[in-house]
């Protein structure tokens, strides 16, 4: 006998609402459809942060490697203890989710201004501010990862108060909905919001998007397990954390400009993002030195690029030298030197970064410190990484001038291999030479002396030597330079041949400013003084540059 059925009193919840669970405006289906969704973005916006984090840690810090441990482990131990601390509001899941969110993206939308603002007006303090850096990228990793940590048990709860289902079903459900997530705003971060946005805007709508689904979550979907003063509450703090995020994106290009001149000083002509690095031009107006900046790493003063260019390119330069190939070096210095020996017949210049090169040719101040290499009808210019390059089918070159980032950078570390050297030795035409920018011998000879035995593990003959520099004209390594007073006194170099080669200039070569036969047998007379024995050379799977 079927039961009639009463109707339901007025106000009254709607059917599909049973005793213990949540009350909301939809039905199960829908709403467990919308949490899912929000764990979805909110994923997005935590791994988002993460990246952030190790990519302003590479920036402003150096050594990637561990600056991207020592974020990810303090944040995955973070995320351990804000589950565990979120057990004690799972009886108010709902406005604890709430404020979390809220907390959460206005921590993470400004961590990249906080750093960046750290880095550029206390970096040069010195003392217990060197770190600071540091300390800060280890405090926003721990914060952030407490936050994002303690969003798993309090997603759990509402999950689980929309319809009750079997644990296991539950933890399937919200993780694959967390790794999708997760996959998206891995994705987004290197092909979206870093190349359009930039690190700062991309964090600051990555905070503001997390803010709004959060809170349109919260007090959408479970308004009516929130009391009036709860709602409002979670309402006010959404639209301040809004405002503030809003605020901050509408300074940020003020903010940049300011943070910029700290860090360079008030002499910024150009500054641009390529989608490889950020390039930086200083000075060279007006009688005042011009300064390349890649990455924030001063790569060419225009005061005494001379000194480490003229020592990088003519000793290599003594005998055959119908073609060369200069592997880095987009910003033309090197290739001024190779090109005032009329000679050569062809160089070939292999960088990863054309929009260094584009600069190269067209900014004034930099075209003519070049001596507007680049219009020479001699050289071709590859992009690519220099390392896949050799992989192909390179033709055989009488001298190779290995321009490159300073091997203490983590990203370098595979182009001052024993692979590397050994790619190289096989694109040397008999009797041809190498010459390799080892760093700074003074301050980092560890590093210079693991380049010359991993050069010499290569099957090459090498020839160590160094020259004095009075400002840094090179990659200053892993940390950036803040000034001359703290740029690397010396740069240091390899001359590497299969057959061995006489480290001398070729007295019919052009007229040098500051290199002379006297003091390039001086030079490395004084590198051989720093000799470590012992050192192991570097591999791919291995690499040993360190201080």
């Amino acid at each position: 006998m079927i039961e009639p059925h009463a109707p339901a009193p007025p106000g009254a919840p709607p059917p599909w609402v049973v005793q213990g669970q949540a009350r909301l405006p939809v039905r199960p289906g829908t709403g467990r459809f919308l949490v899912l969704a929000g764990v979805f973005v909110c994923a997005a916006c935590g791994l988002v942060y993460e990246l952030e984090l190790v990519a302003l840690a590479s920036y402003l810090v150096g050594d990637s490697v561990t600056q991207a441990s020592v974020v990810l482990s303090v944040m995955v131990f973070a995320m351990g203890v804000g589950s565990l601390a979120a057990k004690r509001l799972r009886l108010c899941a709902a406005a604890g989710f709430g404020a979390v969110e809220a907390a959460l993206a206005l921590v993470g939308g400004c961590s990249a201004m906080a750093l960046y603002a750290v880095f550029a007006w206390t970096g040069g303090w010195g003392g217990v501010w060197a770190g600071g850096c540091r300390y800060l990228l280890a405090a926003f990793s721990l914060a952030i990862g407490l936050l994002i940590g303690a969003e798993v048990p309090l997603l759990m709860e509402l999950i689980q108060r929309i319809r009750r289902q079997d644990p296991g079903g539950a933890v399937a459900d919200l993780f694959a909905a967390d790794y999708v997530g997760a996959l998206v705003g891995g994705l987004a971060f290197p092909f979206l919001l870093l190349p359009q946005l930039g690190q700062l805007t991309g964090a600051l709508l990555t905070g503001a998007v997390n803010a709004l689904v959060g809170g349109a979550l919260v007090l959408g979907l479970f308004r009516r397990d929130l009391s009036r003063r709860g709602r409002w509450l979670l309402l006010i703090a959404n639209v301040v954390v809004l405002g503030l995020l809003a605020a901050a994106a509408v300074l940020v290009g003020d903010f940049e400009h300011a943070a910029r001149q700290a860090v360079y000083g008030r002499d910024v002509r150009v500054a641009l993002r390529t989608g490889v690095q950020e390039v930086v031009l200083t000075g060279g107006t007006h009688g005042r030195p011009l300064g390349l900046f890649l990455d924030g790493r001063l790569r060419a003063g225009g005061r005494d690029e001379h000194r480490y260019h003229e020592a990088l390119v003519h000793p290599a330069m003594n005998g055959r030298r119908t073609r060369v190939l200069v592997l880095g070096g987009g910003d033309g210095l090197a290739l001024r030197e190779v090109l005032r020996y009329p000679d050569v017949r062809r160089v070939d210049v292999v960088d990863r970064d054309a929009g260094v090169v584009g600069l190269a040719r067209r900014d004034p101040a930099l075209s003519a410190l070049n001596g507007h290499a680049f219009d020479d009808p001699r050289v071709h210019v590859f992009t690519a990484d220099a390392f896949c390059w050799l992989r192909g089918d390179p033709p055989r070159y009488d001298v190779v001038i290995s321009d490159l980032p300073d091997p203490g950078i983590t990203a370098s570390a595979k182009l001052y291999s024993q692979e590397f050297y050994g790619l190289t030795r096989r694109a040397l035409a008999d009797g041809g030479r190498l010459v390799v920018h080892a760093g700074p011998v003074s301050s980092r000879p560890r590093v210079f002396w693991t380049v010359e035995a991993t050069v010499r593990a290569a099957g090459l003959r090498a020839d160590p030597y160094r020259v004095a520099g009075r400002d840094s004209g090179s990659a200053a390594g892993p940390d950036r330079t803040a000034g001359a007073a703290t740029a690397p006194r010396d740069w240091g170099f390899v001359l590497a041949s299969a057959r061995g080669t006489a480290l001398r200039l070729d007295p019919r070569g052009p007229a040098l400013r500051s290199l002379t036969p006297r003091s390039l047998a001086a030079d490395a007379r004084a590198a051989r003084l720093t000799r470590i024995m012992g050192e192991v050379p570097s591999t791919l799977v291995h690499p040993r540059y360190s201080d």
